[in-house]
């Protein structure tokens, strides 16, 4: 990546589950290796309760998190570009890497499900995280 250290921004609608999990596991799986952002379109009041219910219970707190409008300065900065299959629209700019991860919708779903998407999203992380070339990523 042209920046040190990579910056990442993952969007999606209400920013209040799965962009919320996947920039928690960035900060804590890259060790502060990856500036990371989470943003969304139309941000929802607060975190979905369960999302953070199921990040607790594996000793990860978004208790203190709120959901972001994407800014377009952040856009600008970053290097990886995430949705999370919600069917966002972001501006596109040269020389960005943009994914859409395909991702089920926490909202309403009971925690068993919260529990499986929060596990797809952490697999979605460490692999970005493992293409993203860093030393020290911490592993499972």
């Amino acid at each position: 990546m042209a920046k040190d250290p990579p910056v990442v921004l993952y969007v999606c609608i209400h920013n209040a589950g799965r962009s919320q999990m996947a920039a928690a596991f960035t900060r804590v799986l890259s060790q502060g290796q990856v500036e990371v952002h989470s943003a969304g379109s139309l941000p929802a009041s607060e975190l979905n309760p369960t999302v953070v219910q199921a990040m607790s219970e594996i000793g990860i707190d978004l208790s203190q998190e709120h959901p972001k409008p994407i800014a377009d300065e952040v856009l600008r900065e970053a290097d990886v570009v995430i949705t999370m299959g919600c069917g966002d629209t972001c501006p596109i700019y040269p020389g960005k890497r943009y994914e859409d991860w395909d991702l089920a919708d926490p909202a309403g779903q009971p925690i068993d499900t919260v529990r499986a998407i929060r596990d797809q999203v952490r697999q979605r992380v460490e692999s970005l995280l493992t293409q993203l070339a860093l030393p020290n990523v911490r592993r499972p």
